[in-house]
C-alpha cells in the first residue's frame, strides 16, 4: 500500500533533520578544543609605525572617555564600572571587576580608541596585556602585547579574535600607548532571523590598515565557530581579562546618515 505524503509529512521531515544538523553541531563543539581555532602561521609581519598616530576627536563624535570620569560607561554586572582612573588622564583594568560597556547602543561606527599594556614581561601569549574591543558586545577586536609574544595569529593584537589575524603587527614596546581606528558595520538580518549580510570591519592600527573590509563571521566563542544570531544596536564593551591595560581618549561616530550618489541620481 501506497503512503501519502502529505505537506505535513514534509514539514516534519525537515524539522528532524534540521533539528538533528544542531543536535550534531553542538556535540562538535562540544568536543572541541580552544586549540583547534587557534593557527599560528604565517605571522604578520612586524612593521615600525609613526611616531604621531594619535587621532583628536571630529566636531560630532560622542566622547566616551576623556579622562576625568566614567559616567558613559557601566558594569556588565550592573552598577557603576569599577574600573581605575590613573593620574595621567587614562582607565585601567581593575581585574575581577569585569568587563565595562557603554551605557549607549550603536550599530555602525567609528571607533577611536587608544589602549596600553602593562610592564608584565614575566607573563607570555595570551597572559600578558590581554583584554578586548567588543563591538555590539559580541564581535572582539583583540588587544594584547604584541611585541616579542608569540601567541597563535587570530588571537595577537589587531586580529578579530580567533577568526582573522592582522595583515601587520606595527606594534610598539609594551607601556607605550597605541591606537585603533575603527571603520564597524553591524550585520544585516531578514525579517525571518536569517542573515542579510554579514559584519564588516577596517581597522587602522597606531596608523596602519590591519584589517581591510574584514568579513566577520560571527560572534566570538573561545572553543568552536563563531555564529549569528539576529540582534539590534548594542554596547561598546572593554574586556577584563585579569590585566591592567588602559585605555583612553575614546571616541565614537554612529554612521547611521544616509549617503546619496550618482547610483541615486541615475536611478
Amino acid at each position: 500500500m501506497k503512503t501519502a505524503i502529505t505537506s505535513t509529512t514534509i514539514f516534519l521531515s525537515i524539522l528532524f533533520l534540521m533539528l538533528g544538523m544542531v543536535s550534531i553541531s553542538c556535540a562538535q563543539d562540544q568536543e572541541m578544543e580552544p586549540a583547534d581555532t587557534e593557527f599560528y602561521e604565517p605571522e604578520p609581519p612586524v612593521i615600525s609605525a609613526g611616531e604621531n598616530t594619535s587621532i583628536d576627536a571630529p566636531s560630532d563624535a560622542i566622547i566616551l572617555f576623556d579622562g576625568t570620569d566614567l559616567s558613559n560607561w557601566e558594569s556588565v554586572n550592573g552598577g557603576e564600572a569599577e574600573w581605575d582612573i590613573e593620574e595621567d588622564g587614562a582607565m585601567t583594568v581593575v581585574p575581577g571587576t569585569g568587563n565595562i560597556q557603554t551605557k549607549e547602543s550603536f550599530g555602525d561606527v567609528q571607533l577611536y580608541i587608544e589602549w596600553r599594556s602593562p610592564m608584565n614581561m614575566e607573563h607570555k601569549g595570551q597572559n600578558r596585556g590581554n583584554s578586548g574591543v567588543f563591538l555590539q558586545k559580541i564581535y572582539e577586536l583583540q588587544v594584547l602585547d604584541a611585541h616579542e609574544n608569540p601567541t597563535y595569529i587570530n588571537g595577537m593584537a589587531g586580529s578579530i579574535y580567533k577568526q582573522t589575524s592582522p595583515l601587520a603587527n606595527p606594534t610598539r614596546k609594551p607601556g607605550e600607548w597605541e591606537t585603533y581606528n575603527i571603520s564597524y558595520k553591524a550585520p544585516r538580518f531578514n525579517e525571518d532571523g536569517s542573515m542579510k549580510e554579514p559584519a564588516r570591519i577596517t581597522v587602522i592600527w597606531n596608523g596602519v590598515v590591519v584589517q581591510n573590509n574584514t568579513e566577520i563571521y560571527g560572534h566570538t566563542p573561545y572553543i568552536g565557530y563563531p555564529e549569528y544570531n539576529k540582534h539590534g544596536k548594542a554596547p561598546i564593551m572593554l574586556q577584563d581579562h585579569n590585566s591592567k591595560v588602559s585605555y583612553r581618549n575614546i571616541w565614537i561616530r554612529p554612521l547611521d546618515n544616509d549617503q546619496f550618489s550618482i547610483k541615486d541620481h541615475l536611478e
